[in-house]
């Protein structure tokens, strides 16, 4: 009988595991969230709080699908080959913040999740913000640099491809900046970790690809949006939030 009620109770803690309706409500938050002080930034219903970086709408090439938003390949373009659809969440500009947002790639996709955006007129959203890297790391084309992977400081430092999901699984990623400095993590593991304003940060900065942009050079701004890329390939975002510290 014992051994019964055990094999029983293993198997019921089997099923809440792998029954999607025991697992916490995507683009909702828990009564322990709001407590904290957690916002969402997408309901899952509309695109209400976004538009296109220097623009007033969303980009035709974002869809709500699957209770997420996804963004695609851009009519009359390739893969890889962005459609002017970065986008911005422009409401507020935050400082000192824990920002969190589930994303899936499809397959050889790529994409970027940016904060501390400086929005300036005609210029990309990568102008004056760091981006942490959205990838496809077995087939995404952009995948022979290490800091170009998934979970990365893109082109500034490198996350271990260990803490990510494969194409087609869902991935959640919190970023936290507090006073500079700036901890990533990808699923609950912490990736990257620097400090802005630093003679490190201005290091790094001259070894990468950024040590000629203007925006970089004169230094990122201690505010600014939330961002999302679009560089060509279909991507889903999920379960976005943030609070501020």
């Amino acid at each position: 009988m014992k051994k019964n009620l055990i094999l029983a109770l293993s198997l019921f803690a089997a099923i809440l595991i792998a029954t999607p309706s025991f697992a916490k409500k995507v683009n909702k938050l828990s009564k322990a969230e709001k407590k904290a002080g957690w916002a969402l930034m997408f309901n899952g219903e509309n695109f209400d709080g976004w538009r296109q970086c220097n623009g007033t709408e969303m980009p035709a090439n974002w869809v709500l699908e699957d209770n997420a938003m996804k963004v695609f390949t851009g009519e009359g373009k390739k893969p890889g080959q962005g459609a002017n659809g970065d986008i911005l969440y422009p409401g507020k500009k935050f400082e000192n913040f824990e920002f969190s947002i589930d994303w899936k790639a499809s397959k050889a996709a790529n994409s970027g999740i940016f904060y501390s955006v400086r929005e300036v007129p005609g210029k990309p959203i990568y102008y004056a913000a760091p981006e942490i890297q959205v990838l496809d790391n077995k087939d995404a084309s952009d995948n022979k640099k290490d800091n170009h992977l998934a979970g990365s400081l893109y082109d500034l430092l490198p996350a271990d491809p260990a803490t990510i999901n494969p194409a087609g699984e869902w991935n959640t990623c919190l970023v936290k900046v507090k006073d500079g400095k700036v901890t990533v993590s990808m699923n609950g593991t912490q990736v990257v970790s620097y400090t802005h304003w630093t003679p490190e940060w201005d290091e790094m900065v001259k070894n990468s690809k950024f040590k000629n942009f203007e925006g970089w050079t004169k230094g990122i701004d201690k505010d600014g949006y939330i961002g999302l890329q679009d560089h060509g390939y279909p991507v889903w975002f999920r379960n976005i939030k943030i609070r501020e510290l």
